[in-house]
């Protein structure tokens, strides 16, 4: 899938302006596209409403969001990629973003229309991991998305300590309360500058709305 690259440098290098600068570069993640394009097919009124962009990094969904109207809030714990968002030359629509500095364990969020969380689920240890899902899941209001990614057992990020993986079936049974619009498996050897990777499942996008609630 385009634009589905690892955030290797993010994690294991502290030049954050030259990972943002390149993330950017890449365009705005295929799952929130798939997300954005489902919103598109209803009503105009459902089209655009609060996003809340978990783990936003550099910026690039939260300024896709902007640019079709919607209100984001971004969150990352890295205030480097705060300050890059707000430092962008293709950002728009500034009074609807609110951004926030904190580890998903500890952020709050409102109820919110979509939640977007690209590539850094698999970050939260293990032990925190259910209780941000919960949040995500009760954050989501009726016919609301999620949108993101999970790295599967196979990965070669899989033996790293404090990060979580799952298997296909564990992924679907997290959407017992959504119908699945998209969602794309992947393996790939992948290799990121000089970083060493295994063989390994890759992230898997989603674009899933929420079952049994009246859109808006």
């Amino acid at each position: 899938m385009a634009n589905e690259d690892r955030p290797s440098e993010r994690y294991n290098a502290p030049d954050w302006p030259a990972y943002y600068c390149a993330v950017a570069r890449a365009g705005p993640r295929a799952s929130l596209l798939a997300a954005l394009d489902g919103f598109a097919r209803e009503p105009p009124e459902t089209a655009a409403g609060l996003a809340v962009d978990l783990g936003c990094g550099g910026g690039t969904d939260t300024v896709e969001l902007l640019r079709r109207g919607w209100r984001v809030l971004a969150i990352d714990a890295e205030p480097h990629a705060i300050e890059f968002l707000r430092q962008r030359g293709d950002l728009t629509n500034v009074a609807r973003l609110q951004t926030q500095v904190s580890r998903l364990q500890h952020a709050s969020w409102p109820p919110a229309d979509l939640v977007n969380a690209s590539l850094v689920l698999p970050f939260l240890p293990p032990e925190a991991f259910m209780d941000v899902w919960a949040r995500i899941v009760s954050s989501l209001r009726a016919g609301g998305r999620f949108a993101g990614h999970f790295f599967g057992t196979r990965d070669g990020w899989a033996t790293v300590p404090g990060r979580s993986h799952h298997t296909r079936e564990q992924v679907e049974s997290l959407f017992t309360n959504f119908d699945i619009e998209h969602l794309d498996e992947r393996e790939y050897t992948a290799r990121r500058r000089s970083v060493p990777r295994n063989t390994g499942t890759s992230s898997k996008s989603m674009a899933l709305t929420r079952s049994g609630g009246e859109i808006g």
